[in-house]
């Protein structure tokens, strides 16, 4: 995750002059070891160090003298390192190759030792990226299959909506080779949910195209009134997911341009698919769908409008009651903003438990201070050493010794502490990697180093990055929320040319969006941060469909009878449609909640799930209410409405 922070990020900028100065990088990966002697233990290091892309492997004897006798040492400095006869070290990975390197360390720990750690997450998500994607694909395709063949009177129809739509995925993902590479958040989330958010643009045509062939015997003649028609509908459906995908390539934090990009691209070649691809396929083998014709497999329910309708009142109060709570809470929910920790029932997740429960919480930290007074680097060391929170200090001064000039020593000893420039202090922390109490303490060690080198000292560390994503992403979601409710208005405002119907549909929509992303507050969970961002990105571009589907009705037919006749026969016609495309929206996010082993998707998954779910019940029994109590108020702001006036 912190490739995708911006190049002036102060942790990316830490990183840069540490990896100009320094071979090494930040231990952020550990290993306990069980039953081992300090001799062993030492044994043990040299083998670690000995795997091709391990570096930086830090042990007790870098901290104390181990040939003096260990009772005479700081205890609690040795117990950070070696206890019960388990050692743990530290030590890093090289970039870019974390599953081949923990691959290799797994195979000399074996199964009864343990290994957590940065580089080890990321390598587990690179693994499950792929395999996850595909068994999602496989649960989401029949479950889907099943909902249009439901919905729809002919077998082989659900298979043309998802072929149109399925090549443009394949386009989509296939295109992605000249953005050189993608997140796996993105490999793992744009193409299931491309398929479900453009699967509505297939629907309309084909609905479209069916109600022509009833009236029409030449079915060229029909499929050309019926993208005629279905055009409009399309265009604004695609334009307001389109819009608000591009919203999230403002992001500074790169992973929402990455996946906005993605997306964004997804919904054009749905879009291109759906008016040029999936009319010619059609008209090849529209006798196929003739030929497969079935009963609709549903009973109709009768009055479902007029049963809705009579909810108008409570359910504007009701509403209007949870949307500033829920508005105040969601912003105010347990963040995480990492990939946070690996599920339990993994292998990195069963270590990551065994090691804290020998060795509690360890987060490493590197300190970079400029280099050559002696005396004040010594005054520094001493001062984080008195820190809370600050387990062992490894610093030339302290190690080594003041009083020996590094001059007089070789370079394998002082590489580790000194660079032409600066000087690397290593710090071993007992918080987790983020939270309060993490990011506190970051502050207070920048703050002390600054007290003495001024503004030129340089953080590095797995807290530190996540301390700046923190920062840089809530910045973001005011900029990327904005931008979004902007676009949306005006598409809105283009489709409906109106004043007051944008801001009905985008008050409907967004208060499913609070109610939503309130959930965690209320519930005292968890929440990443980056899943919050993306989905209330994406809750508002894909369901604000719904809204529109609705209100394009009911403005054609509010021309013809009066406003409750209107909504009545609004919601008796699209409700079916509104809860089959919540109901594949909804899919998609269980789905991917399910079966990812990623935070950040599974957090992006049960947020969809339930925001489509919210979107639709509020779009059928809130929206109604709003068009009737505000319908004066819409004919007066909306150019041309011609409504319906009662003699």
């Amino acid at each position: 995750m912190k490739d995708y922070l911006p190049e002036d990020a102060p942790s990316t900028l830490a990183m840069d002059v540490m990896n100009e100065e320094f071979e090494g990088s930040v231990p952020t990966n550990r290993v306990m070891v069980k039953d081992v002697t300090i001799q062993e233990a030492l044994a043990f290091k040299e083998k670690l160090a000995a795997i091709d892309g391990v570096s930086d492997v830090t042990w007790l004897d870098d901290s104390v003298d181990i040939k003096a006798p260990l009772e005479m040492a700081d205890q609690e400095t040795v117990e950070t390192y070696y206890k019960d006869g388990k050692a743990l070290f530290s030590f890093s990975i090289r970039d870019g190759e974390e599953v081949a390197i923990t691959d290799a360390i797994y195979d000399l720990i074996g199964e009864d030792n343990a290994m957590a750690g940065e580089s080890l997450n990321t390598a587990t998500q690179q693994k499950m990226a792929g395999t996850e994607s595909m068994y999602a694909a496989a649960l989401l395709v029949p479950i889907i299959i099943l909902i249009l063949v439901v919905s729809t009177t002919s077998w082989i129809e659900p298979l043309f909506f998802l072929t149109a739509i399925g090549v443009s995925v394949l386009i989509n993902m296939g295109t992605n080779i000249f953005l050189g590479e993608v997140s796996f958040v993105t490999q793992s989330v744009a193409p299931i949910l491309q398929l479900a958010v453009s699967l509505d643009y297939a629907i309309f045509l084909l609905h479209s195209f069916s109600d022509y062939r009833k009236k029409i015997a030449d079915p060229h003649e029909a499929m050309q009134l019926a993208m005629k028609k279905s055009f409009s509908a399309i265009t604004a459906s695609a334009s307001t997911t389109f819009f608000g995908f591009i919203a999230l390539s403002f992001m500074n934090f790169e992973i929402g341009s990455d996946l906005g990009i993605n997306l964004v691209k997804g919904i054009l070649l749905s879009f291109i698919s759906v008016m040029v691809f999936l009319p010619a396929l059609t008209l090849m083998f529209y006798k196929w769908i003739d030929k497969t014709q079935h009963k609709p497999l549903l009973p109709k329910v009768k009055n479902k409008g007029s049963v809705i309708v009579k909810f108008r009142l409570p359910s504007l109060v009701l509403v209007f009651l949870l949307v500033v709570p829920a508005f105040l809470a969601q912003s105010q929910a347990n963040f995480i903003y990492g990939i946070g920790e690996q599920p339990e029932n993994t292998r990195a997740g069963s270590d990551l438990i065994e090691i804290k429960k020998h060795f509690g919480e360890s987060t490493p930290m590197v300190l970079l201070v400029p280099r050559g007074d002696i005396a004040k680097e010594e005054e520094l060391v001493q001062e984080l050493e008195r820190v809370e929170h600050v387990t062992s200090v490894l610093a030339y001064v302290n190690t080594v010794g003041s009083a020996i000039p590094p001059e007089y020593l070789g370079s394998s000893v002082t590489e580790q502490f000194y660079s032409e420039n600066y000087s690397r202090i290593i710090l071993q922390t007992d918080t987790k990697s983020e939270g309060e109490e993490a990011f506190h303490l970051i502050e207070k060690v920048k703050r002390s180093a600054e007290n003495y080198y001024g503004e030129d000292v340089y953080t590095v560390g797995e807290s530190v990055t996540l301390y700046d994503i923190k920062n840089i992403v809530q910045k973001d979601n005011k900029l990327v929320n904005l931008l979004t409710i902007i676009t949306v208005a005006f598409v809105l405002f283009v489709t409906f040319k109106s004043i007051s119907i944008p801001l009905i549909l985008l008050l409907t929509i967004q208060s499913a969006v609070w109610i939503n992303l309130s959930v965690p507050y209320f519930t005292d969970s968890s929440l990443v941060y980056v899943g919050y961002l993306l989905i209330s990105i994406i809750q508002l571009a894909a369901t604000v469909d719904y809204a529109i589907l609705l209100t394009d009705a009911y403005k054609e037919y509010r021309q013809e009878m009066p406003a409750r006749e209107a909504i009545k026969k609004t919601l008796d016609e699209k409700i079916f449609a509104v809860g089959i495309s919540a109901s594949i929206l909804s899919s998609v996010g269980f789905i991917l909640w399910i079966t990812s082993s990623n935070p950040i998707v599974a957090s992006i998954g049960l947020l969809l799930g339930r925001g489509a779910l919210l979107a639709f019940i509020m779009v059928v029994f809130f929206l109604p209410a709003c068009l009737l109590v505000f319908d004066k108020w819409i004919s007066k702001t909306t150019w041309k409405a011609n409504f319906y006036k009662e003699k």
